[in-house]
């Protein structure tokens, strides 16, 4: 149950605080008095869109808070800690800021979490209608979906299941298209493949044997000029001719220091390294004279580097800028063209499973269609019962379930489904058409709701659907924004009775104009309107018996001091008394 909402700084409310409880609750006023602005606030608290022209003029932002009683609402709870939010006293604040730059933010007990975060906790706690819920239930998808969710959890299970398959069968018939219909493209693509392949296959590259051939072939090229250098090293560290060496030099000097290694230790020590170098570069000369004897010229291998040389290069032209970018390449490439080269078999594949999905949806939709007949008998007995305490006795509802029939295609695809041996038109909620009819007196025909009922009998229609639903414990709390439009006269105090019956069970807020709907409230709150000639402010007052009795008078003339009115003001609520009298016990007037 929402036990608060405090609302600042939003349209003509400055700042007011609105104590709610259980039962029926009203809210009344003047035109342009702000009443729209609670459902406003109230639909900011349910994580609704932002609308920064909504921010009273001056005010840096907008600000909504709820109390929400969370005893009884275990799920609630779990969610509101799992996003990191606090349960005090069994209770939980939702808070909603709106900046005039347009800018929202949003909190759940005390932890701030994204808007669709807050939208997702807040829904199963409050269902807003309003005058356009009216219009939307003049169409074939809202009246399908109320349908549904009087179903119960049975349908929407197999709801669910047949959204799944045909979301399943949607995607196999576009990859079946793409097949079927890139097959020419699929076989330019095997035949660039197969060509590819073969020039790789007939080279036979192995794993680096481009940078392997790229060197051999620098030190065949070069041969001559490599082999001169070589001697040349290794004359200069071993001649064969008797001049100055490496080695003869490093001799000398080893010499010099052994001649004076008794002296010192120091000079001990260079003479045995000078000894290690001399045994490294007579090592090194002896490797010199090696790699010199090794470099032969030999055109007849260069030619052959360089010819297999070309071949790789004409590789790593097309196909990547290595031989090891080659072979992955012909690795991917081989894989691709096994997939290409079996199109027939993936079009075998794609047909069976799209034919095995149709078949499960077939199942599935008549199910539904089945489900669907059943719930549409129960909820048009509902509302039909329902309206006979609205005042309207002689009218009647009924829903009907239909199907469209289609032409055979000649391949099956698209939004048609065989159901038993009849083809019918299909969407993603099945192959039903659901439609409310109403019988508005005894003898009528029954006619589509946009065809056979008045703005007045339309309200009730959704009043008594919403009370057949609310049954169902969809949510605690109900709001409704004036829809009792166009309803007067007995027809309003039916209405009035209604929504206080519906409020045992549930908490109930109700914007109306209607006196005879005040009435039956529990709890009596007007908004005020006042005005210092240059700024308008709303305020939020809880009304006592009193003052109850001189706002229904205002309602009831347009003044607030006429006698009969009054009158007819105390005889309303006497009237509507021992229905506010039905609360449990505990839950007393406001």
């Amino acid at each position: 149950m929402l036990e608060e909402l405090r609302i600042s700084s939003l349209g003509v409310i400055d700042s007011s605080t609105l104590e709610l409880g259980p039962g029926l609750t009203v809210i009344t006023g003047e035109t342009g008095a702000g009443k729209t602005m609670v459902v406003t606030a109230l639909g900011l608290l349910l994580g609704g869109r932002a609308d920064s022209g909504a921010v009273r003029s001056g005010a840096k932002q907008a600000r909504v808070e709820g109390v929400v009683a969370a005893r009884p609402l275990r799920d609630f709870r779990a969610a509101v800690e799992d996003v990191g939010g606090e349960v005090e006293d069994d209770q939980v604040v939702l808070a909603r800021n709106v900046a005039a730059q347009g800018r929202s933010r949003a909190w759940v007990g005390g932890a701030a979490v994204p808007v669709t975060t807050l939208a997702e906790l807040a829904e199963p706690l409050v269902a807003v209608h309003g005058q356009s819920d009216q219009h939307r239930l003049l169409r074939a998808g809202a009246q399908r979906a109320s349908l549904d969710r009087f179903g119960g959890a049975a349908l929407s299970e197999t709801a669910a299941a047949y959204a799944t398959a045909w979301a399943e069968l949607a995607q196999t018939e576009r990859t079946l298209a793409e097949v079927v219909g890139s097959a020419r493209e699929r076989a330019r693509e095997a035949d660039q493949l197969r060509f590819g392949l073969a020039e790789v296959e007939a080279v036979d590259p192995r794993p680096g044997e481009d940078a392997e051939l790229a060197s051999e072939e620098s030190r065949l090229g070069f041969a001559d000029t490599l082999r001169t250098a070589a001697e040349q090293a290794r004359e200069a560290l071993s001649s064969d001719e008797g001049a100055v060496d490496a080695l003869a030099t490093t001799g000398a000097a080893r010499q010099a220091l052994e001649g004076v290694r008794e002296h010192d230790t120091t000079a001990g020590e260079l003479a045995d390294r000078l000894a290690e170098l001399n045994h490294l570069l007579v090592d090194l000369a002896g490797d010199v004279a090696s790699y010199a004897a090794s470099l032969e010229t030999d055109p007849t291998r260069l030619a052959a580097v360089s010819e297999r040389r070309a071949a790789l290069t004409a590789l790593t032209r097309k196909y990547g800028e290595t031989i090891d970018e080659v072979l992955a390449w012909a690795e991917e490439g081989a894989k691709r063209l096994l997939d290409l080269e079996d199109t027939d078999g993936q079009i075998t594949e794609l047909e069976a499973r799209r034919d095995r999905i149709r078949g499960e949806l077939a199942g599935l939709a008549a199910r539904l269609s089945d489900q669907r007949t059943e719930a549409a008998g129960r909820l048009g007995e509902a509302v039909s019962d329902e309206l006979t305490s609205l005042a309207m006795p002689h009218a009647t509802v009924s829903i009907s379930v239909t199907q469209q029939e289609v032409p055979a295609p000649a391949t099956p695809s698209g939004p048609v489904l065989l159901v038993g041996d009849r083809w019918l038109r299909a969407t993603s909620q099945g192959v039903d058409d659901v439609e409310f009819l109403l019988a508005a007196n005894t003898g009528a025909d029954a006619r589509p709701l946009h065809k056979g009922a008045s703005g007045g009998e339309l309200s009730r229609v959704m009043l008594a659907l919403e009370v057949s639903l609310a049954e169902t414990g969809s949510v605690p709390t109900f709001v409704f924004d004036e829809v009792d439009a166009g309803v007067g006269g007995r027809a309003a105090i039916e209405v009035g009775r209604r929504l206080a019956a519906l409020a045992r069970t549930s908490q109930v807020l109700v914007v109306t104009h209607l006196p005879q709907v005040a009435a039956y409230a529990d709890r009596h709150v007007v908004v005020h309107k006042s005005s210092d000639g240059s700024v308008t402010t709303s305020g939020l007052v809880t009304l006592d018996e009193d003052s109850r009795e001189q706002e229904l008078s205002r309602m009831l003339a347009g003044v607030e001091d006429s006698e009969s009115a009054r009158a007819h003001a105390r005889e309303l609520l006497d009237a509507a008394a021992p229905e506010r009298a039905c609360l449990p016990e505990g839950q007393g007037r406001g």
